[in-house]
């Protein structure tokens, strides 16, 4: 119970840290709300319609004092009001998080089924063309920046095949609209036309996330066949898939459950490149179109979702790993004999 409430406090230390520097480094950047609000017309400005407009958010007090209405705000599920659209920050966020999750998921989901089955392989076909191969190709995958990846993929599959769109979440005109049968408020042609438009997103995310998990994967696998309870098992005469399927991963797929983590975090953070990318409006495109607008409120809520998002998979990654794996269990001391 002690470690469990160990844990729990450092994640919400970590949170803090993050909440804190959510607030500060917006505040930091060169300009302010007003180059946005006012534009050209802030050389005209007068003070006093300029004071009026920082109050009107909240942006007159002093510093300290933002940050603890800040804090308020938080534990009351109030994030401010958006500076750029003039809507509630939980509404601007509660539009775009499902669209947000519906790339970031499935690149997850892929990038980590993907790279577990190449590390296997790579691993298997050790010191081969094919361990080679894959090794090149992946940390080559890996190195490319996501918004250069994305529009090669753009500029091969959208621009040149014409097979697939290249920006936005819908296609103009209303695709689907009046069109698919089936349950009622469902339309299917809507929704084939929006798994069209996440088709080169998801790739993208996708193929600058599969290095890590192959590389985490494939060092595993290699340490644990060369275990000697594994050279025993060949020594039994068992069957070489049981011996890979049934030890060889098993004990190599460990690693793989606090690696997760990071790839929702790698995920989200990568989400924030794509989305810019391909004009897909989820959260990542709303941070970008909030930088430029110096956007406070919204910045310090889009940043907190992701905080807590990677902080909290963390957080549930270290309570579950020892239920996982026996060896970092604590000893269960006896009184009278320790």
């Amino acid at each position: 119970m002690r470690d469990v409430a160990v844990t729990a406090g450092r994640a919400l230390v970590a949170l803090w840290v993050a909440v804190t520097m959510t607030f500060a480094l917006p505040r930091l950047a060169p300009g302010g709300p007003l180059d946005y609000l006012l534009g050209q017309d802030i050389a005209i400005a007068t003070p006093m319609q300029k004071a009026s407009l920082l109050a009107q958010f909240g942006l007159d007090r002093p510093v300290p004092e933002q940050y603890v209405r800040y804090l308020a705000g938080i534990a009351t599920g109030d994030l401010g009001t958006s500076v750029r659209q003039g809507v509630p920050v939980t509404r601007v966020l509660a539009r775009r998080l499902p669209l947000t999750l519906a790339l970031a998921i499935p690149a997850i989901v892929l990038s980590v089924v993907a790279g577990t089955v190449l590390g296997v392989v790579a691993a298997v076909r050790r010191a081969g063309r094919v361990d080679a191969g894959l090794l090149g190709v992946l940390l080559g995958l890996e190195s490319m920046p996501a918004f250069w990846l994305g529009m090669v993929l753009i500029a091969v599959f959208a621009a040149g095949l014409g097979w697939l769109p290249s920006f936005g979440v819908a296609s103009p005109g209303g695709v689907g609209e009046g069109g698919g049968g089936g349950v009622a408020g469902f339309d299917s042609a809507a929704a084939v036309d929006a798994m069209r438009h996440l088709v080169l997103p998801v790739a993208t995310l996708t193929l600058v996330s599969i290095g890590p998990t192959f590389l985490i994967v494939r060092g595993a696998m290699l340490a644990t066949l060369a275990e000697d309870h594994l050279a025993y098992a060949v020594a039994r005469g068992l069957p070489r898939r049981w011996i890979l399927l049934g030890h060889a991963l098993r004990n190599a797929l460990l690693p793989m459950w606090t690696h997760l983590a990071l790839v929702v975090g790698a995920a989200f953070g990568g989400a924030v490149v794509v989305e810019t990318v391909f004009s897909y409006p989820g959260i990542g495109r709303q941070i970008y179109d909030a930088v430029l607008a110096r956007d406070y409120p919204v910045l310090e809520g889009a940043f907190l979702v992701l905080a807590t998002a990677v902080i909290g998979c963390n957080l549930v990654a270290d309570l579950t790993y020892p239920l996982l794996d026996p060896r970092v269990r604590r000893p269960v001391r006896v009184r009278g004999l320790s």
